[in-house]
């Protein structure tokens, strides 16, 4: 099984804490990627979003368009609306070639609220969850009309966060809703990678391999924290700079047959760690981990 490695660009400037690396160029987020070792990019709120500006930018530094991040609304608006809403950035992904949508249902969310602490995170209740499911179902099924599987990511400080949220997402929904394993995430929620690997590998089409720094880890739960506070204090890593061990859910999900993009992925602030440095070791991490998982990696 073959993966390609790509990288998101919260490793040089952050779109929920524009003050880390907000001053820092595009240009020097692709340059440096490319010289890193990434074959693609992830987007971000620098990318252009006009397919022709976004496919020369990217073919100027001989990247490929990995995906790119789409906040859900379902909970508020009805499906109708979310398929209008998402038409442009599913033009722009098709148009780009990228053949997955990174989907995240954001209402209520606390994530980018550095005042409200991860704890204090929405909840679905019970009679909230059809509507849920049935619109990713549909919202899905159209995206899969035009060639982009959606990859529904579970997010710290949203609706679907934990273990037991992703498995119920999961055992409700087809096959039109895709599921992105995001190592990072996950851990810090409490769960499982393996286990989440080993019970959905056939709806698994993306992987974010973001790390965790334990210690940083006890520290934001003990004292409360909110995500963004996490991010600052460096609970976050490129891979194999921080605590998770990868190479289960890894080496399980190449033999159930994954292909596509492993992705590093880490919010960190640029001033403390050097976004090239993080990069070639978040590179080197990730491709030694593939490769002891039993991937082929190409570029």
């Amino acid at each position: 099984m073959s993966v390609r490695l790509g990288i998101n660009p919260l490793t040089w400037t952050n779109d929920d804490l524009p003050s880390l690396g907000g001053d820092t160029p595009l240009e020097t987020c692709l340059t440096e990627g490319r010289q890193a070792g990434f074959s693609g990019f992830e987007l971000g709120q620098k990318f252009p979003r006009t397919p022709d500006a976004l496919n020369q930018v990217l073919s100027d530094h001989d990247l490929s368009l990995v995906s790119g991040w789409y906040s859900s609304q379902l909970l508020e608006r009805s499906v109708e609306e979310e398929i209008e809403a998402v038409e442009s950035h599913l033009q722009l992904l098709k148009q780009c070639g990228s053949k997955v949508m990174v989907f995240c249902e954001v209402s209520h969310c606390v994530h980018g609220d550095q005042m409200r602490p991860v704890s204090q995170r929405p909840h679905l209740q019970d009679v909230d969850w059809p509507r849920l499911t049935e619109g990713l179902d549909r919202v899905g099924a159209y995206l899969k009309e035009h060639g982009v599987q959606m990859v529904y990511h579970h997010h710290l400080g949203t609706v679907i966060e934990s273990q037991a949220d992703v498995e119920r997402l999961m055992d409700n929904t087809s096959d039109a809703v895709g599921l992105l394993l995001d190592f990072g995430h996950l851990v810090v929620a409490g769960g499982d990678p393996l286990a989440l690997a080993q019970r959905y590998a056939s709806r698994i089409h993306h992987i974010h391999c973001k790390d965790v720094r334990f210690d940083v880890l006890k520290e934001t739960r003990n004292r409360d924290k909110s995500f963004l506070d996490g991010v600052l204090d460096g609970l976050f890593a490129v891979t194999g700079d921080g605590d998770i061990d990868f190479l289960p859910a890894l080496t399980h999900l190449k033999n159930e047959g994954y292909e596509g993009w492993l992705v590093v992925e880490a919010e960190q602030d640029p001033s403390v760690a050097h976004s090239l440095t993080q990069a070639r070791l978040g590179h080197k991490g990730l491709k030694q981990v593939a490769e002891r998982a039993g991937f082929q990696v190409t570029d």
